[in-house]
Protein backbone atom coordinates (compact mmCIF):
# COMPACT_ATOMS: atom_id res chain seq x y z
CA UNK A 1 0.00 0.00 0.00
CA UNK A 2 3.12 2.32 0.97
CA UNK A 3 4.43 1.68 -2.94
CA UNK A 4 1.12 2.41 -4.14
CA UNK A 5 0.91 5.45 -3.33
CA UNK A 6 4.10 6.74 -4.18
CA UNK A 7 4.08 8.72 -7.63
CA UNK A 8 5.03 6.81 -10.50
CA UNK A 9 9.10 8.10 -11.50
CA UNK A 10 8.81 8.86 -15.33
CA UNK A 11 12.41 8.90 -17.25
CA UNK A 12 15.15 6.52 -18.03
CA UNK A 13 15.38 3.53 -15.97
CA UNK A 14 18.33 4.41 -15.20
CA UNK A 15 16.58 7.13 -12.97
CA UNK A 16 13.52 4.74 -12.38
CA UNK A 17 15.95 2.15 -10.59
CA UNK A 18 17.43 4.45 -8.10
CA UNK A 19 14.38 5.54 -7.20
CA UNK A 20 13.02 1.84 -6.54
CA UNK A 21 16.50 0.68 -4.49
CA UNK A 22 16.27 3.87 -2.18
CA UNK A 23 12.18 3.98 -1.98
CA UNK A 24 12.88 7.71 -2.81
CA UNK A 25 9.86 10.13 -4.06
CA UNK A 26 11.38 12.23 -6.94
CA UNK A 27 9.35 14.67 -8.03
CA UNK A 28 8.69 15.40 -11.71
CA UNK A 29 10.74 18.53 -12.97
CA UNK A 30 9.51 21.80 -12.61
CA UNK A 31 11.43 23.12 -15.17
CA UNK A 32 11.82 22.46 -19.02
CA UNK A 33 15.12 20.91 -19.84
CA UNK A 34 16.17 24.27 -21.65
CA UNK A 35 15.89 26.24 -18.44
CA UNK A 36 17.64 23.63 -16.41
CA UNK A 37 20.83 24.06 -19.04
CA UNK A 38 20.65 27.51 -18.90
CA UNK A 39 21.73 27.08 -15.17
CA UNK A 40 24.42 24.18 -15.90
CA UNK A 41 26.20 26.21 -18.66
CA UNK A 42 28.07 29.09 -17.25
CA UNK A 43 28.72 32.36 -19.30
CA UNK A 44 32.36 30.99 -21.40
CA UNK A 45 30.51 28.15 -22.26
CA UNK A 46 27.95 29.73 -23.56
CA UNK A 47 30.21 32.28 -25.76
CA UNK A 48 31.86 29.29 -26.91
CA UNK A 49 28.24 27.63 -28.09
CA UNK A 50 27.17 30.60 -29.24
CA UNK A 51 30.30 30.97 -31.71
CA UNK A 52 29.85 27.28 -32.87
CA UNK A 53 26.00 27.86 -33.55
CA UNK A 54 27.04 31.17 -36.18
CA UNK A 55 30.22 29.65 -37.25
CA UNK A 56 30.27 28.30 -41.19
CA UNK A 57 31.94 24.90 -40.85
CA UNK A 58 33.93 24.43 -43.84
CA UNK A 59 32.86 21.64 -46.32
CA UNK A 60 34.37 18.24 -46.04
CA UNK A 61 37.54 17.58 -48.96
CA UNK A 62 36.10 15.62 -51.79
CA UNK A 63 36.12 12.06 -51.76
CA UNK A 64 35.35 12.09 -48.32
CA UNK A 65 32.43 10.14 -47.23
CA UNK A 66 30.75 8.91 -44.22
CA UNK A 67 30.16 5.45 -43.32
CA UNK A 68 27.37 5.24 -41.17
CA UNK A 69 27.34 1.36 -41.28
CA UNK A 70 30.68 1.34 -39.79
CA UNK A 71 29.44 3.95 -37.20
CA UNK A 72 26.76 1.62 -36.44
CA UNK A 73 28.83 -1.30 -35.63
CA UNK A 74 31.41 0.51 -33.69
CA UNK A 75 28.74 1.93 -31.46
CA UNK A 76 27.60 -1.75 -31.17
CA UNK A 77 30.96 -3.07 -31.10
CA UNK A 78 31.68 -0.13 -27.62
CA UNK A 79 28.26 -1.09 -26.15
CA UNK A 80 29.19 -4.63 -26.02
CA UNK A 81 32.54 -4.63 -24.65
CA UNK A 82 31.85 -1.89 -21.66
CA UNK A 83 28.95 -4.57 -20.91
CA UNK A 84 31.16 -7.40 -20.90
CA UNK A 85 33.07 -5.33 -18.63
CA UNK A 86 30.91 -4.32 -16.23
CA UNK A 87 28.93 -8.80 -16.22
CA UNK A 88 32.43 -9.67 -15.64
CA UNK A 89 33.71 -7.35 -12.88
CA UNK A 90 35.21 -9.16 -9.87
CA UNK A 91 32.26 -7.55 -7.92
CA UNK A 92 30.05 -10.35 -9.64
CA UNK A 93 32.19 -13.02 -9.37
CA UNK A 94 30.65 -16.30 -8.02
CA UNK A 95 30.71 -16.07 -4.34
CA UNK A 96 33.65 -18.91 -2.17
CA UNK A 97 32.30 -22.14 -1.73
CA UNK A 98 32.04 -21.21 1.83
CA UNK A 99 30.25 -18.17 2.13
CA UNK A 100 30.24 -15.93 5.35
CA UNK A 101 27.18 -16.69 7.09
CA UNK A 102 24.83 -13.54 7.56
CA UNK A 103 25.70 -12.46 10.91
CA UNK A 104 28.96 -11.43 9.91
CA UNK A 105 30.03 -8.14 8.72
CA UNK A 106 29.68 -7.27 5.17
CA UNK A 107 31.87 -4.36 3.75
CA UNK A 108 30.43 -2.07 0.75
CA UNK A 109 33.04 -0.05 0.04
CA UNK A 110 34.70 -2.97 -2.26
CA UNK A 111 31.39 -2.53 -3.88
CA UNK A 112 31.94 1.08 -3.88
CA UNK A 113 35.33 0.84 -5.09
CA UNK A 114 34.62 -1.15 -8.28
CA UNK A 115 31.32 0.65 -8.99
CA UNK A 116 33.57 4.18 -8.90
CA UNK A 117 35.72 1.85 -11.23
CA UNK A 118 33.78 0.81 -13.15
CA UNK A 119 32.29 4.50 -13.88
CA UNK A 120 35.78 5.46 -15.30
CA UNK A 121 35.84 2.74 -17.39
CA UNK A 122 32.29 3.84 -19.19
CA UNK A 123 32.96 7.40 -19.08
CA UNK A 124 36.37 7.23 -21.09
CA UNK A 125 35.01 4.51 -23.43
CA UNK A 126 32.05 6.37 -24.21
CA UNK A 127 34.57 9.78 -24.52
CA UNK A 128 36.15 8.12 -26.94
CA UNK A 129 33.29 6.86 -29.29
CA UNK A 130 31.77 10.33 -29.16
CA UNK A 131 35.27 12.01 -30.52
CA UNK A 132 35.29 9.59 -33.33
CA UNK A 133 31.46 9.65 -34.22
CA UNK A 134 32.15 13.85 -33.90
CA UNK A 135 35.00 13.46 -36.33
CA UNK A 136 32.64 11.30 -38.95
CA UNK A 137 30.01 14.51 -38.79
CA UNK A 138 32.54 16.90 -39.61
CA UNK A 139 33.79 14.91 -42.70
CA UNK A 140 29.50 15.33 -43.53
CA UNK A 141 27.73 18.03 -44.21
CA UNK A 142 28.37 21.88 -43.02
CA UNK A 143 25.09 21.21 -40.78
CA UNK A 144 26.75 17.74 -39.59
CA UNK A 145 30.02 19.89 -39.20
CA UNK A 146 28.56 22.25 -36.55
CA UNK A 147 26.37 19.73 -34.82
CA UNK A 148 29.83 18.04 -33.95
CA UNK A 149 31.18 21.51 -32.96
CA UNK A 150 27.98 21.56 -30.92
CA UNK A 151 28.41 18.39 -29.36
CA UNK A 152 31.79 18.96 -28.59
CA UNK A 153 31.09 22.13 -26.44
CA UNK A 154 27.91 20.79 -24.24
CA UNK A 155 30.37 17.73 -23.61
CA UNK A 156 32.97 20.15 -21.97
CA UNK A 157 30.13 22.69 -20.46
CA UNK A 158 28.68 19.67 -18.76
CA UNK A 159 30.75 17.43 -18.05
CA UNK A 160 31.36 18.50 -14.39
CA UNK A 161 27.93 18.11 -14.02
CA UNK A 162 27.17 14.93 -15.24
CA UNK A 163 30.14 13.31 -13.13
CA UNK A 164 28.71 15.04 -9.95
CA UNK A 165 25.39 13.69 -10.55
CA UNK A 166 26.38 9.72 -11.85
CA UNK A 167 28.97 9.99 -9.04
CA UNK A 168 26.16 10.00 -6.26
CA UNK A 169 24.84 6.88 -7.73
CA UNK A 170 27.78 4.67 -5.35
CA UNK A 171 26.33 6.47 -2.23
CA UNK A 172 22.68 5.85 -2.79
CA UNK A 173 23.83 1.82 -3.62
CA UNK A 174 25.51 1.50 -0.34
CA UNK A 175 22.25 2.89 1.21
CA UNK A 176 20.69 -0.08 -0.50
CA UNK A 177 23.65 -2.43 0.86
CA UNK A 178 22.53 -1.65 4.16
CA UNK A 179 19.08 -1.95 4.18
CA UNK A 180 19.62 -5.87 2.58
CA UNK A 181 22.71 -6.40 5.04
CA UNK A 182 20.15 -5.24 8.09
CA UNK A 183 17.01 -6.95 6.68
CA UNK A 184 19.05 -10.52 6.16
CA UNK A 185 20.27 -9.95 9.84
CA UNK A 186 16.76 -9.89 11.37
CA UNK A 187 15.18 -11.96 9.70
CA UNK A 188 15.92 -15.55 11.22
CA UNK A 189 14.90 -17.39 8.50
CA UNK A 190 17.38 -16.13 6.21
CA UNK A 191 20.34 -16.62 9.03
CA UNK A 192 21.96 -19.40 7.77
CA UNK A 193 23.86 -17.69 4.62
CA UNK A 194 24.76 -14.22 3.51
CA UNK A 195 24.71 -15.36 -0.20
CA UNK A 196 20.98 -14.63 -0.62
CA UNK A 197 21.39 -11.24 0.18
CA UNK A 198 24.77 -10.30 -1.46
CA UNK A 199 23.18 -12.06 -4.60
CA UNK A 200 20.24 -9.96 -4.99
CA UNK A 201 22.60 -6.75 -4.46
CA UNK A 202 25.13 -7.89 -6.95
CA UNK A 203 22.34 -7.90 -9.42
CA UNK A 204 20.99 -4.60 -8.55
CA UNK A 205 24.48 -3.17 -8.75
CA UNK A 206 24.97 -4.86 -12.35
CA UNK A 207 21.45 -3.32 -13.26
CA UNK A 208 22.10 0.27 -12.05
CA UNK A 209 25.34 0.53 -13.96
CA UNK A 210 23.92 -1.15 -16.83
CA UNK A 211 21.13 1.26 -17.11
CA UNK A 212 24.01 4.03 -15.84
CA UNK A 213 25.69 2.69 -19.70
CA UNK A 214 22.83 3.50 -21.69
CA UNK A 215 22.71 6.90 -19.71
CA UNK A 216 25.97 7.72 -20.90
CA UNK A 217 25.63 6.28 -24.71
CA UNK A 218 22.58 8.45 -25.41
CA UNK A 219 24.97 11.80 -26.65
CA UNK A 220 26.69 8.96 -29.01
CA UNK A 221 23.79 7.39 -30.43
CA UNK A 222 22.18 11.01 -31.39
CA UNK A 223 24.84 11.58 -33.26
CA UNK A 224 24.97 8.16 -34.68
CA UNK A 225 21.34 9.25 -35.56
CA UNK A 226 22.09 11.98 -37.11
CA UNK A 227 24.99 10.40 -39.07
CA UNK A 228 21.99 7.99 -40.86
CA UNK A 229 20.01 10.64 -41.33
CA UNK A 230 22.74 12.16 -43.52
CA UNK A 231 24.61 9.28 -45.18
Amino acid sequence: MEASRRATVRGPTFIRLLARLTHADIPQPSQPLSDRLSQWVDWTHSLTLSTALDATPLAAAPGERVCADSEAAECAKVRSALSQAIAGDRAFAAPDATPPRADEPADYSFFRQRYLALQQTMEAGVGRLRERLRDRLSLGTPEMARLAAVDQVMERALARRERALLGSAPALLGEHFERLRLAAQDDAAAAPRVETWLDAFRRDMRGLLLAELDVRLQPAEGLLAALRTRA
